[in-house]
């Protein structure tokens, strides 16, 4: 383990540190609030020359992807960063840079999509594109933000994957917000990067190749449930970088992270920021004699269905929360419970009483009252034994 060094950072801060010292190949970029201030930062030290990455401005987020895309191809190792709209004007680059399988790491801070217009935060933006095919990472913590983006590199680009990497946090609360932040010494983390050499390079002379080919109706498929069985099987990658980032850092990089959870008859199963506001109440209602426990998945894509199957199981009742909201799903069922009853019921976990919360769209707030009223509700569930409305509503106005 080397000391980490630390300071007042928010989480935008504590990303745009990472990729100082991971000093990437190339970054194209293009600033949307609340992401801005990673490239901003970034920017300067590329000005300063502090890196030797070559920082690309470009007029749209769809040009940004498209020349990370171009880069990577070409063999360079590269990253950026956006939010909400910006990732949605992405789209189309999303699906073409994981299916030419291109370990490219993409900073989200995570807003929510218009319309309305709104710059808060909620998942709506990066839980739209999970089906892109790329890995994502979500950080509770500002430490959690630098410590992902770190391991992103890794992930990415480990010669069993090649999958871009989204390394998510929560807009405001966490990419503005300031933290306690240990950095890991620049000399350590170049050297758990290490160089990249990538197994195919557009413009490796030597060895000519083709990339992103026209793919009739003869390999199409084929080449879709490759790319298919690679994410599938990535968690075993990303669990052993996290265990030599833990070895390193002295900090747990835990898959599903789990308070309380060795007794727990109520459960809390919620991503980013507003576990530790759970944390925090079932600590307090742990104090009163309460059983009562939080489960936070790190890893959303590949989704650890045998973990989280088997750390629910035999529980009284579970909540789930959601800060997205899939619109037109049964009920209004956001995507992360939808994932979980789905994992549930193909693990063989039957009769268990788990409900929705959708909570915090575009940023409303989500306080430790909100946090005591799930867990009071898990009570009456429990006594109900059918669970009741399986979509419910956290902080919502009455109407």
């Amino acid at each position: 383990m080397v000391p980490s060094k630390y300071m007042p950072l928010d989480g935008a801060n504590a990303v745009s540190q990472a990729m100082r010292q991971i000093d990437p190949d190339v970054v194209a970029a293009y600033p949307i609030t609340p992401q801005t201030a990673v490239v901003q930062n970034f920017s300067q030290y590329v000005a300063d020359g502090i890196v030797h990455t070559e920082f690309v401005p470009v007029e749209s987020e769809h040009a940004a992807m498209s020349a990370c895309v171009g880069a990577s191809a070409a063999g360079a190792r590269v990253m950026t960063a956006t939010s909400a709209n910006g990732l949605a004007l992405m789209w189309e680059m999303l699906y073409i840079a994981s299916g030419m399988r291109l370990p490219i790491v993409l900073t989200v801070v995570n807003r929510a999509l218009s319309s309305p217009l709104n710059i808060h935060c909620d998942h709506s933006d990066s839980m739209g594109a999970r089906d892109s095919g790329w890995i994502q990472l979500y950080a509770e913590t500002g430490q959690e933000a630098y410590d992902n983006t770190v391991q992103a590199i890794r992930i990415a680009e480990h010669a069993d994957l090649l999958t871009p990497v989204m390394s998510c946090q929560d807009g405001f609360i966490t990419g503005h917000g300031v933290e306690r932040v240990g950095l890991l010494p620049d000399d350590a983390v170049r050297e758990f990067v290490g160089a990249y050499k990538p197994r195919a390079a557009l413009l490796d002379l030597d060895n000519p190749t083709t990339m992103g080919a026209w793919d009739f109706t003869d390999y199409y498929f084929e080449h879709k449930r490759q790319q298919s069985e690679a994410i599938n099987g990535a968690l075993p990658i990303i669990e052993a970088v996290g265990e030599e980032y833990a070895k390193l850092s002295g900090r747990p990089q835990p898959i599903l992270d789990m308070w309380g959870m060795d007794d727990a008859e109520y459960v809390i199963v919620v991503v980013s920021s507003t576990a530790g506001t759970a944390r925090a109440v079932a600590r307090e209602l742990r104090d009163q004699g309460k059983k009562v426990g939080v489960l936070k998945p790190r890893v959303f894509r590949p989704f650890p269905s045998t973990l989280i199957a088997e750390a629910l199981k035999g529980r009284k009742a579970v909540a789930v929360l959601d800060r997205a909201i899939s619109l037109g799903a049964p009920q209004g069922m956001g995507p992360l419970f939808t994932d979980i009853t789905s994992a549930l019921y193909n693990e063989g976990v039957n009769g268990l009483n788990i409900v929705n919360y959708i909570y915090g769209l575009g940023g409303r707030d989500t306080l430790p009252a909100h946090i005591e009223s799930v867990y009071s509700d898990l009570e009456q569930v429990s006594d109900a034994g059918d669970g009741g409305r399986k979509v419910r509503y956290l902080g919502l106005r009455d109407a």
